[in-house]
């Protein structure tokens, strides 16, 4: 069975420094260029963010038994789709020939947490239907289920922990949506994709911007870690690349 490095911890903590320190970074180029986007837009067009991460699940798979060059992002990543003709991935496994690994990788972060919250998850349980289905019907021909992967990185803030208001005009929402913020609302979020298959792991972390840049997080839940996303996904390639 394939270990996880012993320094995971220190490698998922220099993502997150990353993350940040990134972020920063195309922020203040876009100043000094003299036309930042709108808003947040100016520190998330840049992309690269989450490349910290992106790097680390690669060398995990690297570790289980897949070459680099069956490794896919930044390029060569997309899948076809059933109600859509493709789809990018932020990581893709194609070994042999066969679909072993898709990868998505998001964060969020303040000041607006309302629409950007319903467009992360109508965004990630779209992207799931849409494989699935497209696996249902034959377009991975050869492949064996693939494993699906969805990791967030939240900014810890006060707008991302505070209680939430749910609108009810018409019927209850579900009990366990009521005076929830917005880092509950994912957790929840996170686990449900997991519990109703639609992703073979999900990772849920939460960073302070201040601290964030020094590579602190948090995990708010333990079934959601890191930890256990890498040894879902370790299992899975190792599994699959030694047939």
């Amino acid at each position: 069975m394939t270990q996880l490095p012993q320094d995971l911890s220190i490698r998922v903590s220099e993502a997150v420094a990353h993350f940040w320190r990134t972020r920063c970074r195309q922020a203040s180029k876009q100043r000094q260029s003299g036309k930042p986007d709108q808003g947040a837009r100016s520190a998330v067009t840049g992309g690269a963010q989450m490349d910290g991460f992106i790097n680390l699940l690669a060398d995990l798979v690297v570790a289980a038994g897949v070459g680099r060059e069956e490794i896919f992002y930044h390029k060569r990543v997309e899948l076809p789709g059933f109600y859509r003709p493709t789809k990018e991935w932020d990581l893709l496994v194609v070994h042999d020939g066969l679909l072993l690994v898709a990868v998505e990788a998001k964060s969020h972060v303040g000041p607006s947490f309302g629409n950007n919250f319903n467009n992360r998850t109508e965004e990630a349980m779209g992207s799931a239907l849409d494989i699935w289905t497209a696996y249902r019907e034959g377009a991975f021909v050869g492949s064996p289920q693939p494993w699906l992967g969805y990791l967030l990185l939240l900014e810890d803030c006060d707008k991302s922990r505070s209680p939430v208001k749910v609108r009810e005009p018409h019927f209850s929402v579900f009990r366990e949506f009521r005076d929830t913020s917005y880092a509950g609302r994912y957790e929840l979020f996170c686990r449900k994709l997991v519990r109703e298959r639609q992703y073979s792991a999900s990772a849920f972390l939460t960073s302070r911007a201040q601290l964030g840049v020094k590579g602190e997080y948090e995990e708010p839940a333990s079934d959601l870690s890191f930890d256990a996303l890498a040894r879902s996904l370790v299992a899975h390639v190792a599994a699959h690349s030694s047939e």
